[in-house]
């Protein structure tokens, strides 16, 4: 493990707290690390305060962030699907900065322009497996839009087995709704799951289990008491499953060291068998969300204002999905940042294309030629001033030519 994954792997937990702080602990689903790879990719463009609010945000340095958002998009993990793009409303340049900054973006950026909403929608299915089917923010109005996609389909090197839902323990408020539950693997051939009990710094004794899927991606559930807050335990769950995908040590509970009997978290008993073992059972799963990434603390509003300077309405969301079931795992995300909805475009008028499509009437008046004058009309005014001389209904149209009637000066 390099020193710069180490950095980003820190700095994506640190961003993640921010995104959970604000979505709050509502059933949810999230990819911190798409909403980060947005702003990583976006801050070179920044400067000055904006800088400085953005590394804060990301956690880490801009050149950094954005050296490492380079490498993951150009080197992608097997299992792990990836995209960005950038893309432009025909007409806008931005400014030097913004110009310089398009430029400078990684080769695997794709740019363009804006293909509209329905190539937007597009976008995200083809990059996300047809997980995500909607783009998350409407950019019909839109000047810049930039956008990541993350997604997985995997299956478990195992398949986990299948518990009554009693096994969730009489205290679960689960347990009477739910029918059947999943199980570990037992027995001779089982791999690819691994669970145990861990001292987490902020959540005390938690609960852990990681399911290996084919081709390497691990998914870690991780469990404190009811009483603890979220956001310990999903701190604690970015540490542990870092240091699992990464062969780093894990404080691990001596089973021998805690008391028989049943808990919140776990049922302890003595039984035969050659050495101590843990078994885990955890319910399916799936969720959807569709998050708003506009509060200030999540970066997205100083990454706008880099791009375009301005008070251009914007908006900033992440659409997210993920299922969790006996044979495997999926999920997908795309985030969106669009700016300049709406102002981009000038004041609402009327205006009105008259179109003379059918047969119609043509009256020519004799006038004076000072008769387009404001004011009253003179004294010396010609008797011919205001008749009508020539009439006609029009219904046998020509071809419009390059001739010109009616030479100056002519007479009627």
């Amino acid at each position: 493990m390099s020193v710069q994954t180490a950095v980003v792997a820190d700095a994506v937990a640190g961003y993640a707290a921010r995104v959970h702080a604000v979505v709050g602990d509502r059933h949810q689903v999230a990819s911190p690390l798409g909403a980060w790879l947005l702003l990583a990719l976006a801050g070179p463009a920044s400067s000055g305060a904006d800088r400085q609010a953005l590394t804060d945000a990301l956690g880490c340095d801009i050149d950094v962030a954005a050296g490492a958002a380079a490498e993951l998009l150009a080197d992608l993990h097997p299992l792990v699907g990836a995209a960005a793009a950038v893309w432009t409303a025909p007409g806008f340049s931005g400014t030097d900065e913004f110009r310089s900054w398009l430029a400078g973006l990684p080769a695997a950026v794709s740019t363009g322009t804006l293909p509209g909403q329905a190539g937007l929608d597009s976008w995200a299915r083809e990059h996300t497996f047809g997980l995500i089917e909607r783009f998350p923010v409407d950019a019909d109005l839109a000047v810049l839009v930039l956008a990541t996609a993350l997604a997985t389909k995997v299956s478990w090197q195992l398949p986990f087995d299948l518990a009554p839902a009693s096994a969730l323990g009489s205290a679960s408020p689960w347990a009477g709704q739910l029918d059947r539950v999943l199980r570990t693997p037992t027995g001779p051939g089982a791999r690819g799951h691994r669970q145990f009990i861990a001292v987490a710094p902020d959540a005390g004794d938690v609960i852990v289990h990681a399911a290996a899927a084919v081709g390497g991606l691990l998914v870690v559930s991780v469990g404190a008491s009811p009483e603890v807050p979220a956001a310990p335990v999903l701190a604690a769950a970015h540490d542990i499953g870092h240091r699992l995908a990464t062969g780093v040590r894990v404080d691990r509970r001596e089973l021998a060291s805690l008391p028989l009997g049943e808990g919140p978290l776990w049922r302890l008993r003595e039984v035969m068998a050659p050495a101590d073992a843990c078994t885990a059972v955890l319910p399916a799963w799936s969720a959807s969300s569709r998050l708003d990434l506009t509060d200030p603390a999540l970066g997205f509003a100083t990454a706008r204002r880099a791009l375009v300077p301005g008070d251009d309405p914007w908006a900033a969301a992440q659409s997210a999905m993920a299922r969790y079931t006996r044979t495997g795992f999926e999920a997908a995300a795309v985030t969106a940042l669009a700016v300049g909805m709406a102002a981009r475009l000038p004041a609402r008028h009327r205006e009105a294309e008259l179109r003379f499509a059918y047969p119609y009437a043509v009256v020519a008046f004799a006038a004076d030629p000072d008769a387009d004058r404001a004011g009253p009309p003179g004294p010396a005014r010609s008797p011919w001033h205001g008749l009508p001389v020539f009439s006609a209904w029009v219904r046998e149209p020509d071809d419009a030519g390059d001739d010109q009637a009616g030479a100056p000066g002519g007479r009627l």
